[in-house]
């Protein structure tokens, strides 16, 4: 079975935000939310990019590692989930991220937050597929129809790709073969460690 993962090719992105619109219509994530956005790295200066953060459903998720009441999981093509009706808001998971991807829903003092919210790669969660429940706490489930994450889909360059992790790759080594040049994969080598190199 394929492993399913995100590729940024940072010398693409033009900080359209397309995917960050794309995921909060898909999913309906609320106003306070983003399970994906766009941050600029080096602003202004030489070396400057603009790449597309979310969860990059890690090998060895350090959000798992650290979840007191195990509410993560992976699922059979490697995306890790977490399931709500678990959660308990303790935000370990925050705070071990590499890429900031789970978030509170609300501000405010610890215990009044309410549960994680974190990228899904539009698998939905732990009810059954593409149900009324699932919708509501996860959001559209397109893996389910055989779709990938929206994200990806809506990116007009083609910076960020998903899918399977060999196929993907193979495409990022095409592009730097082509252009001679690459600024690397981001998050690439932090999440995925039994990847091959790029």
């Amino acid at each position: 079975m394929a492993r399913m993962k995100f590729l940024l090719d940072a010398e693409r992105c033009i900080e359209c935000n397309a995917c960050v619109t794309a995921c909060k219509n898909e999913h309906e994530v609320p106003w306070g939310i983003n399970r994906r956005r766009v941050v600029t790295i080096n602003d202004g200066k030489p070396g400057e990019r603009s790449i597309s953060m979310a969860c990059m459903h890690c090998t060895d998720a350090p959000c798992a590692a650290v979840c007191p009441v195990s509410c993560f999981y992976t699922t059979a093509d490697a995306i890790v989930l977490h399931d709500k009706d678990l959660c308990i808001g303790c935000g370990y998971c925050f705070y071990a991220c590499p890429f900031g991807a789970p978030q509170y829903p609300r501000v405010g003092n610890f215990g009044s937050r309410g549960k994680m919210d974190k990228c899904t790669y539009c698998a939905g969660g732990p009810q059954a597929d593409n149900t009324q429940a699932e919708y509501i706490q996860y959001g559209a489930n397109r893996i389910a129809e055989g779709k990938l994450p929206l994200c990806a889909e809506m990116c007009s360059t083609k910076a960020l790709l998903a899918g399977d992790g060999q196929v993907i790759a193979q495409i990022y080594r095409e592009r730097v073969q082509r252009r001679g040049y690459g600024s690397g994969a981001w998050g690439w080598r932090t999440a995925y460690r039994e990847t091959v190199a790029i």
